[in-house]
């Protein structure tokens, strides 16, 4: 059910410290508050995290990470997304905006920022969404004008979980304002620190991963140094697409921890609960519900860690094997987590068991960090790529046809021209 088979010592090791963390030393209380919005954010249980070194597990261990790869982090998050889509995004925050900071910062930002968030003195967030923008990301209006020393950033940015505590934001902004520049060089990447003209103006109430502060941020005339530039000058494109790995990376796997559980407690109730002098798991309606369940979830696992491998070697398919782990993980998560309230019938639905508060989370995992309906144009395009370019060294099956010769095939324009004039 883990793919061990798959896995090196190194990642069982993580996926059993990790296991074990969940287990012990997150209450049911403390979840619980969450979803009730008890709690604004969940700053106790990143420093709790951090305390045994488990955030920015990739990162080198001179910043506090420990040097591991994908395919560890990756069944670290499928631990951490049990406890529900909120707590896992606490948890790969420092992994998303890590990135950023890892890839394309200095030293001396790492130092300054890395560092500390690692060891959870920092909370740190990431500012995508505007109002109108949704995912037409490179539409940003947000602006940072170059005024000296520093920029002068004002805008909105929604969405953004943390924006309630965190004490500093990954911020895109549009610093190229040549209409005729393309659109990947009209933006770059900065470190915005909680501060003045930075305000955190509403905070939503959502249906789902509740009690991690999501809200709209506005930024007012905020004066933000140079040395908070994130790679270069109008290159936050850049940034940007190397930070979608461990964002949709991060959603699939923790997608798996949370299916996986919902799929547990109804497995284990249709054991339980009986009716018609027998329990409900005999009967072919709930076992092939739970069959299906699991051969999902079990082929979700193995894209998710085909994909960490894939970003691990650094292959060329990588970005469109996360999209698809993206795309399919999260679907999978929200197909697993309705059949097992369907298993559990009206009880599913009430607050007596979390199904309904995974249902609830599952939802959103299908939305952010790009939708699934972007992940299928990735998908899409990055294949067509592959399949289209590049010398064939596979059999051409096309000339298997019985009738391989006849005209009757699909011909560009100029190829119609031709057989016309013979």
């Amino acid at each position: 059910m883990y793919y061990d088979v798959l896995m090196t010592d190194e990642d069982r090791a993580i996926r059993q410290e990790v296991r074990q963390f969940v287990r012990d030393e997150v209450s049911s209380d403390f979840v619980r508050a969450m979803d009730r919005e008890e709690i604004k954010y969940p700053r106790e249980f990143v420093q709790k995290l951090a305390a045994r070194n488990l955030l920015g597990l990739r990162f080198d261990k001179k910043w506090g990470g420990r040097g591991l790869k994908w395919t560890s982090e990756v069944a670290a998050e499928e631990e951490v997304g049990i406890l529900g889509t909120a707590l896992g995004c606490a948890f790969v925050m420092p992994s998303i905006v890590g990135e950023a900071l890892h890839t394309f910062g200095t030293d001396e930002q790492k130092e300054r920022f890395l560092h500390p968030i690692l060891q959870g003195k920092l909370i740190s967030a990431e500012a995508l969404t505007e109002p109108r923008g949704g995912s037409d990301f490179f539409g940003a209006t947000s602006r940072a004008v170059l005024d000296g020393a520093n920029f002068v950033v004002n805008g909105q940015k929604r969405f953004v979980v943390g924006a309630a505590e965190a004490d500093l934001f990954l911020v895109y902004c549009r610093t190229n304002f040549d209409e005729k520049s393309h659109k990947s060089n009209r933006i770059s990447a900065l470190i915005i620190e909680r501060g003045p003209g930075v305000k955190a103006e509403y905070i939503y109430g959502l249906m789902g991963t509740r009690g991690g502060g999501t809200g709209r941020l506005v930024f007012r005339d905020v004066r933000v140094p140079k040395e908070n530039l994130i790679g270069e000058f109008n290159g936050g494109g850049l940034v940007f697409n190397q930070m979608m790995i461990p964002e949709r990376m991060t959603s699939a796997a923790a997608s798996l921890g949370a299916a996986r559980a919902a799929l547990e407690v109804a497995a284990r109730y249709s054991d339980r609960r009986h009716a018609f002098g027998q329990p409900i798991r005999n009967f072919q309606a709930v076992s092939f519900m739970v069959a299906d369940a699991i051969t999902r979830l079990d082929a979700a696992r193995g894209l998710v860690y085909l994909a960490a491998r894939s970003v691990d070697v650094g292959a060329p398919n990588s970005r469109r094997l996360v999209s698809e782990a993206k795309k399919f993980c999260t679907d999978t998560c929200w197909e697993v987590t309705n059949k097992a309230m369907q298993i559990m019938g009206g009880i599913g639905y009430t607050d007596v068991y979390p199904i309904e508060r995974m249902v609830r989370d599952a939802r959103l995992s299908q939305i952010w960090t790009g939708t699934n309906e972007v992940m299928s144009l990735l998908i899409q395009h990055e294949y067509y790529n592959e399949a289209l370019k590049g010398k064939r060294d596979t059999r051409d099956v096309e000339k298997d046809a019985l009738n391989v010769d006849e005209a009757e095939k699909c011909f560009t324009d100029e190829d119609m021209w031709r057989v016309h004039e013979a």
